[in-house]
């Protein structure tokens, strides 16, 4: 059996001189080359505004993120999901 986790992620901009902040991060399992149906999905408030280039790309606007909480919960959301679902 050979696993693998697709990781994606989207940010708030490029320049790393910037302090520019992971904004959402998506995994999905993949077992022998096949999609296992298991996934994770995370919005993360960045604290900041996201720069305009940025959201051409992936069209999430600041106002979306606002109201989210920081990015703690998501790590530990992450490491459950990773342990017990993926």
């Amino acid at each position: 059996m050979h696993r693998q986790i697709i990781l994606d992620t989207e940010t708030t901009g490029l320049d790393t001189t910037r302090n520019h902040k992971i904004i959402e991060i998506g995994c999905i399992e993949i077992i022998d080359r096949k999609y296992t149906g298991k996934d994770f999905h995370f919005y993360l408030n960045p604290n900041r505004k996201i720069d305009q280039g940025a959201i051409n790309i992936h069209g999430i606007i600041s106002d979306l993120l606002d109201m989210l909480e920081v990015e703690a919960h998501f790590l530990f959301a992450l490491c459950c999901t990773l342990e017990t679902t993926l």
